[in-house]
């Protein structure tokens, strides 16, 4: 009673904040306790074709929708506040017109679309259809945020996750054609809710065409395409480069270890979020002489938990996917230690943000996502889909250092002191971090003797845990 208490009397950002955060990782972990039922279910070569579509998807959705309810919106609901609805409709309308031209594109080109995309019309075609709903569902959720209307936005998200879930679990035990059956009842789910909520934008906003709200989207979000293809490209071109290469079944296998590897990334990310106020509240009033503490102190917990998937990934592969994925495991360390790269970008990011930096963004992460594609059409024919792991974790070590030149840049223009954060110390925490993960990867086969080392490392964390807390403690007064 007394939490339920506490959380009624908390402001309405922060009861948002709270059931945001929590909604995300409802939805985390049913996707995560589902895995291990899908990838039991199905063959790798039915979950590669899974793989392969959901790559795909976070592709063609940049150019029928040009992330819409990602660039552009926040700025909107700002800009346009006395008619968000009417924005609403309009942008339903943009993607609609977008849609339909990729339709046209795949009938005229269906023979290339199919070999190129490696995948049936039907799919490619359902791809639109779904990302054009996914797009409204995503851009209502984004204008009830700025409504603070957090209820209306869990429940569409739990509903959206535990309709699909249950739909796609009955689709795979009635078909045959378990990948293509899984794909489709999740687009069912996603184009039903999704088309529900368009008709209701377009209804409620009445401004489908409306001439200003058109050229503002247009304008702010065409020139960030790059920025968001690089991205996408970034995170999803090595599953696709490895169906090409190496075959649907090894795409399975990374795709699986790519999201036990990540399974952290909504903490960091949820660690970063908490950070990125206090850290523009600084460099506002260009204080940041803790900030070097601080970062330091976060990037080494967020290493420690890094290490826990390292140590046990044979386990939670076994446990996630079954032993026809073991060898997703020797994915793991590589791709879990671009994590906590990733990190640093973002923690070099917030100068770039905080002073719209945007052509240093883009021009990072294109160069990042080059470097990424390059290194894989080199070293994939000849290693095989383990060596996509390594090329991610060599991206984003090219991200983080050309990051970091940027914010020197930007510290530099803005008089801001370069050493705000403790480079050596975060080289030395990801040293630290990589070389002990590889020892541990070293001893995957050797299960008593990782398991020693885990138990010793518990141990010592049980002896120092009072001085432990005590740090914690502190560190969240600094940031408060």
């Amino acid at each position: 009673m007394n939490i339920i208490n506490k959380y009624k009397s908390l402001s309405k950002e922060v009861k948002a904040s709270v059931s945001y955060t929590i909604c995300n990782i409802l939805t985390k972990c049913l996707s995560l306790l589902t895995l291990p039922i899908f990838t039991r279910m199905m063959t790798t070569e039915e979950y590669g074709l899974v793989t392969v579509y959901t790559s795909t998807a976070a592709v063609v959705v940049i150019f029928t929708s040009l992330q819409l309810p990602y660039g552009s919106l926040s700025t909107a609901m700002i800009k346009f506040k006395d008619d968000r609805e009417g924005y609403l409709s309009s942008l339903c309308s943009i993607t609609a017109i977008l849609t339909i031209g990729y339709m046209i594109l795949c009938y005229v080109f269906q023979n290339t679309m199919e070999q190129y995309l490696d995948l049936p019309i039907g799919l490619i075609i359902l791809m639109g259809i779904e990302m054009l709903f996914t797009t409204s569902r995503v851009a209502w959720m984004g204008y009830q945020r700025f409504e603070y209307r957090y209820r209306n936005v869990v429940i569409i998200t739990l509903l959206t996750s535990m309709m699909s879930v249950l739909a796609s679990l009955v689709a795979v035990i009635i078909f045959r054609q378990k990948g293509v059956a899984k794909i489709c009842a999740n687009a069912i789910v996603v184009c039903v809710i999704g088309f529900l909520i368009f008709f209701f934008l377009i209804k409620k906003g009445k401004r489908p065409f409306e001439k200003k709200y058109w050229k503002f989207a247009f304008t702010f979000n065409i020139p960030l395409i790059p920025y968001y293809l690089s991205q996408v490209i970034f995170n999803q071109s090595d599953r696709l480069m490895i169906n090409k290469i190496c075959g649907r079944s090894d795409a399975a296998m990374y795709g699986v270890a790519y999201s036990i590897a990540t399974i952290l990334v909504f903490v960091v990310s949820s660690i970063h979020s908490s950070y990125t106020p206090w850290i523009f509240e600084r460099i506002e009033k260009k204080e940041l002489q803790e900030n070097r503490k601080i970062s330091l102190i976060l990037s080494s917990g967020i290493a420690f938990m890094l290490l826990g998937i390292i140590a046990l990934a044979p386990e939670v592969v076994r446990i996630m996917a079954g032993d026809q994925y073991t060898d997703a495991i020797w994915v793991i360390p590589p791709v879990t230690m671009s994590v906590l790269l990733l990190y640093y970008s973002d923690l070099f990011d917030c100068f770039l943000f905080f002073y719209e930096a945007k052509f240093f963004l883009a021009i990072a992460a294109v160069a990042s996502a080059s470097v990424n594609i390059i290194l894989n059409y080199f070293f994939i024919p000849k290693y095989g889909f383990v060596a996509a792991g390594y090329t991610t974790l060599i991206s984003y070590a090219f991200l983080a250092w050309i990051d970091y030149l940027y914010m020197l840049k930007i510290c530099k223009k803005h008089d801001i002191d370069k050493k705000v954060y403790s480079i050596k110390g975060l080289i030395g925490v990801f040293g630290i971090f990589s070389a002990v993960g590889f020892l541990v990867m070293s001893l995957y086969r050797l299960p008593i003797v990782r398991y020693s080392i885990i138990l010793g490392v518990f141990l010592i964390l049980y002896i120092f845990r009072k001085k432990i807390m005590k740090n914690l403690n502190l560190l969240k007064d600094d940031l408060q």
